[in-house]
Order: C-alpha cells, then structure tokens, then sequence
C-alpha cells in the first residue's frame, strides 16, 4: 500500500460524493479512509456501502481529531488529508509518488492547489511554500494548503507531528510551525495536484477560524509580531522570486454536481492568484 488518504466528514455529503471519485480514479496503490462523526445528512445511508472507501462512522472531537484517527489506521507509506469539498486532479497521487522516490531525504511534499467555486468554476490558483514560523503565526495566509500536502509516515512514526486537537480550524498552521520547528525535510512539487472549493462555508473563513487567529498571532514570537509587516514583506517577496504572481492559460478537470460520475474540464483562460472571499 503506497497511499493512505484520509478524509473528515460530518454533514457534508453533498461534497464527499465528488471527493471520492477524484480519489478513486488515481493511478496508485491507495486506500481512502473516509471518519465520518455520524452525520445526519444521509452520509451514513451511502457512505457505508461505497466499496471505494473504508468507512468508519464515529464521534469524534473534531476535525483534527477525526484526521489523526484515519492517520493511525492508516497502513501506507505515504500519507494525505483531503477534506469532502476537495479534490485530487488526474495524476495527482502518481506525481507525488515520483517525487518522493526523486527525493529519498524529503519528509513533507506540499504541491500546488486549485481554488474553485460551487459550481467549479475558477477562482484563484494558490502556489505552495514551505512554512515558516513567523509567518505561519502572524498571517491570515498559509503558505500552503493541506488539500495539497503529502508526507512520509516516518513524520508521525518517528517525530510524532499528528495534527493537534485542540484547534478546531488553526490545526494546519500550527502543524505547520511544528514542521519548520522540528527541522522537517519539506520539499515543492511544482505541480496543480488538488482543488479546494470555496463553499462560502469553509471552517477556516468562520468566526471560530477568526477567533484562532488571534491565538495564533498571540503564540508568535515578539519579533514577529513587532515586525509583522516585515515578515508579511518578506512572504510576499519569497512569492515573487518564486514565481507564483505569475501563471499561464491552463485547463483542470473535476467532478462537479452536475457531472459526478465523469470528470468535466475547465479552461482558465486569465488564472489570478488573487482569492477574493464570497
């Protein structure tokens, strides 16, 4: 087993039945562990009976927590969270396989994302960064976005950087922290692997999301907060060197309402990495 993917779900199933073909059609050894805290939204009349997916229907103590339960059932090498309104584009899993045997010394692959709207219609595309820690504490913007991540199980087996749960939407930026802390091997692959729909509903726009902002920022070091602009600043230069203001014409393929059973191609004739907020 090559993969292990892991996907929280809790009255979502509008959005997991199109996350689950966008797993299922990869060119890779994989299993798709799908914790579901007992939705009521009729997941629990489908989901079960998906024989794409190994189900596991429980309460759990929220996102991070479900994620970490599906980590430790995990059995593959390679290990990812996808959320229900996400998705891997064609070829995702295969390019990332390459990449970590391309980079034995690498422990955390974070590769680029797709943004799209309810209707999967482009939004903005998001280019990864590797994390840093003043950064991922004082800024409202991650440098990378987890749809996209992908990390070796040695991360969890040998330095224990399971996702902590006592945030409900900060969990991702304070993994992130604990990455550049620790000293981890990250590495870019500069490729669109994933899209994440912006529902206008997503946990990180909310005001729980707001609220763990500011504990974030109240972690960072003095320095960080005193130079806030000039690690901004910084962030933003490290885009441009990087070439991430820029990107051609390109076209990506999904599965959407209308279309759940074969995927539909989208050209982006003017790509923005500009995320306006519904």
């Amino acid at each position: 087993m090559k993969f292990s993917i892991i996907t929280p779900s809790f009255r979502s199933s509008r959005w997991l039945k199109l996350c689950i073909p966008s797993v299922a059609d990869q060119e890779a050894s994989f299993e798709h562990i799908v914790q579901d805290s007992c939705s009521d939204d009729g997941t629990q009349e489908w989901l079960p009976t998906d024989p794409r997916v190994q189900a596991f229907i429980e309460k759990d103590g929220g996102m991070y927590d479900a994620v970490n339960r599906g980590l430790r059932r995990g059995r593959g090498e390679i290990l990812a969270y996808i959320n229900c309104d996400e998705q891997y584009l064609p070829g995702a899993l295969r390019k990332v396989e390459a990449y970590f045997d391309a980079h034995p010394e690498v422990e955390v692959v974070f590769a680029h994302a797709i943004v799209i709207d309810t209707a999967g219609e482009f939004v903005c595309y998001r280019k990864a960064l590797t994390p840093q820690v003043g950064h991922s504490l004082v800024s409202n913007n991650l440098s990378f976005l987890t749809c996209a991540t992908f990390f070796r199980r040695s991360l969890l087996e040998k330095r224990g950087l399971y996702f902590d749960t006592h945030w409900r939407n900060g969990g991702d930026a304070w993994w992130g922290v604990s990455l550049a802390r620790a000293g981890v091997r990250m590495g870019i692959l500069n490729e669109y692997t994933s899209v994440f729909t912006d529902t206008g509903e997503n946990m990180n726009l909310n005001a729980v999301g707001d609220r763990e902002k500011a504990e974030l920022l109240k972690l960072a070091p003095s320095w960080a907060r005193v130079g806030r602009p000039l690690v901004v600043a910084h962030f933003r230069l490290r885009r441009i060197l990087a070439g991430h203001l820029y990107q051609q014409p390109f076209s990506y393929s999904i599965y959407t309402e209308k279309s759940p059973t074969r995927r539909v191609e989208f050209r982006v004739d003017r790509p923005t990495h500009r995320w306006v907020r519904r």
